[in-house]
């Protein structure tokens, strides 16, 4: 009878999408014991400042005892623990959106954990950091998932990747990046309602970060435009992203949040009237395009035919068009929700397994 492969995860960051990958791997520990042969255990959850650590695997009560048992942790506290405790296949899961967490990525893998991430920073920095961090997997034999960087728990990433590798020559990618934009459009376009209270709308319902302005800013679908544009061994920064941002400058990041959220509805008549000057059979989409050919990547507000593959988008679903040489106009098209706690969460928890299958 096969041995029981043991995975330990820790978990760092616990917030919308770091509570729902928890719910997933207690819910789903007993069928991946008897079907895959994994025993996959969670010692250690952390939010920005305090850890919980458990000897064996936190259970269903964790969030009560985080709150009661949970202490302030410095990341090298985490390596000892593992070093101490012997512990074996070390996955460490950023659930975080944290451009600082990052920068532990480096001291991770070169302490034997892989790194499964969903934190776009993660791939999104510096070309020099992208680079060298590379390097450092490469030379501590360390391995980095990041399928949900682009489109939550869409196949993205893996299927660029795949095409390039393949030797296919990928000439552009286009589309609704982003659910959450997905979502607010789709919403305006088809409803009569102010746009400031579809955006506070798709905020409470966590399809947005928690700063709106994230997303409406653009930034969220540069980083994923860089990101693929990296997949495709294009050497560029963020900056080389041409992006339209949709906050005017008097509520950008200078404004508080708070500042911003009480003066939303100054961006409801610009919205309304970009609506309504569009021509019959219109409606707005906010999409990133990727020309790799000319190397060119823009975020941009557009208007196409609601019978259009991207005017048909209904929900938060993110669609991607692949354009390749070998299907020449008739992109490879790729569609489903394109935010939310949950795909997000599955999108990592697909990465758990498909690393965990790498390891011994």
């Amino acid at each position: 009878m096969q041995k029981n492969k043991t995975i330990n995860v820790i978990i760092f960051g616990i917030g919308n999408v770091g509570s729902e990958l928890i719910r997933q791997i207690n819910t789903a520990t007993y069928k991946l014991n008897q079907e895959q042969n994994i025993d996959l255990k969670i010692p250690i959850i952390t939010n920005s400042r305090l850890a919980f650590f458990k000897e064996d695997t936190i259970s269903n009560s964790w969030e009560t005892d985080f709150y009661s048992f949970s202490v302030p942790f410095k990341i090298e506290e985490i390596l000892s623990y593992v070093k101490d405790k012997n512990l074996e296949n070390l996955i460490a899961i950023d659930a975080t959106a944290s451009q600082e967490f990052v920068e532990n990525y480096t001291t991770l893998a070169q302490n034997g954990f892989h790194i499964v991430s969903a934190n776009k920073f993660g791939n999104a920095l510096n070309y020099q950091f992208y680079e060298t961090f590379r390097e450092t997997l490469k030379k501590n034999n360390t391995h980095f998932f990041y399928e949900t960087h682009v489109g939550a728990g869409l196949p993205i990433i893996e299927t660029v990747k795949n095409l390039n590798n393949s030797g296919e020559e990928v000439e552009k990618i286009k589309g609704v990046f982003s659910g959450s934009l997905s979502f607010i459009f789709n919403e305006f376009s088809k409803n009569d309602i102010e746009f400031s209270k579809v955006v506070s709308r798709a905020t409470t319902l966590g399809l947005t970060e928690p700063d709106a302005r994230e997303d409406l800013s653009g930034n969220d679908v540069a980083r994923k435009l860089l990101i693929l544009a990296r997949e495709l061994n294009l050497k560029l920064e963020l900056s080389d992203v041409n992006i339209e941002s949709l906050v005017p400058n008097n509520l950008n990041g200078k404004t508080t949040l708070h500042q911003f959220k009480s003066r939303i509805r100054e961006l409801d008549q610009s919205f309304l009237k970009l609506k309504t000057s569009q021509k019959a059979n219109y409606v707005l989409r906010y999409i990133g395009e990727l020309n790799v050919v000319s190397q060119t990547l823009e975020v941009k507000l557009v208007s196409e035919k609601t019978n259009s593959t991207l005017g048909n988008l209904s929900g938060s679903d993110a669609l991607f068009e692949i354009y390749t040489k070998s299907y020449g106009e008739n992109p490879i098209v790729i569609q489903g929700a394109g935010a939310g706690k949950e795909v997000t969460a599955r999108g990592l928890f697909s990465d758990v397994i498909k690393l965990s299958n790498h390891l011994n």
